[in-house]
């Protein structure tokens, strides 16, 4: 089995700006990630909310994630994982070419 590191912001879910609490799911890849959970991967869901204003959105995402019905064993700060999949990644070997 595989450990998954999942962004939260435009990767499962709509975020304007920095307006999270009023952030949208996307069902869809919400529901891809769900069935990985359930063959037995590990989720883990990442986040940089409030990495700028200092604000800790760690509560409120957990909650957001529960009402989405995202299955998951933690949100945190990047850990080791096997993959990772973010809005915002590069992948190295397209970097460094």
């Amino acid at each position: 089995m595989s450990i998954y590191q999942i962004d939260v912001d435009n990767t499962i879910c709509r975020t304007e700006g920095e307006d999270y609490e009023n952030a949208q799911p996307i069902k869809e890849r919400i529901e891809k990630v769900n069935k990985l959970f359930d063959e037995g991967h590990t989720i883990i869901y990442l986040t940089a909310r409030g990495q700028r204003s200092g604000k800790n959105w760690i509560d409120i995402t957990r909650k957001q994630l529960y009402k989405w019905g995202c299955k998951f064993k933690t949100v945190s700060e990047k850990q080791y994982a096997n993959f990772i999949v973010d809005d915002r990644a590069i992948n190295s070997n397209e970097f460094f070419k």
